[in-house]
Order: C-alpha cells, then structure tokens, then sequence
C-alpha cells in the first residue's frame, strides 16, 4: 500500500464511531532512535460548529498499537489518549 493511499483512510474510533476525520490531517510521530511509528496527533473532534475554532481544540493521540483495522477506506482505533507527553516523538 502506498503512504498515499493511507493518507486518504477516514480514522474511526470503534467505541462510539466517532470519526476524526483523515490520516493526512494528522501529525505522524515516530521514535527518532527506533525509527518506529508511534502514532499520530490530531485535533480533538468538536461536538458543534462553534467549537470548530483550530486555536481551542486540543491535541489528541492515536497509538499505533490502537489500531484495529486498515481497511479500504477506513482506519479503525480503540481509543485516543489527550494526556500522553508525545512531545518526546517530536
């Protein structure tokens, strides 16, 4: 599978379906002494249209041992972690 191709797949969290939108709006934060893939950043999702502001979201993690399934169009993943230090990835 090209990186490409994995860029375009929706993330969806299994638990309550929430979805956080696609894999290339994330940061991807990798061990820079392994190499290996940690997981990725995003933007916490928003429950309506006046929390969409960027500046008020905070950032939310995906570990890469979350994930479930790569599916066709899909990514799927347990769960998302907001107080994980992932500044040591970056």
């Amino acid at each position: 599978m090209l990186l490409s191709e994995l860029a375009e797949k929706e993330l969806i969290q299994v638990k309550d379906g929430a979805r956080y939108g696609k894999l290339a709006d994330t940061e991807l934060l990798f061990n820079p002494k392994t190499g290996k893939i940690e997981g990725f950043e995003v933007l916490q999702k928003t429950t309506s249209f006046f929390q969409a502001n960027k500046a008020n979201k905070k950032k939310e993690f995906i570990a890469w041992k979350e994930i479930i399934l790569i599916g066709k169009d899909r990514i799927l993943f347990n769960e998302t972690d907001s107080s994980s230090d992932v500044s040591e990835y970056s």
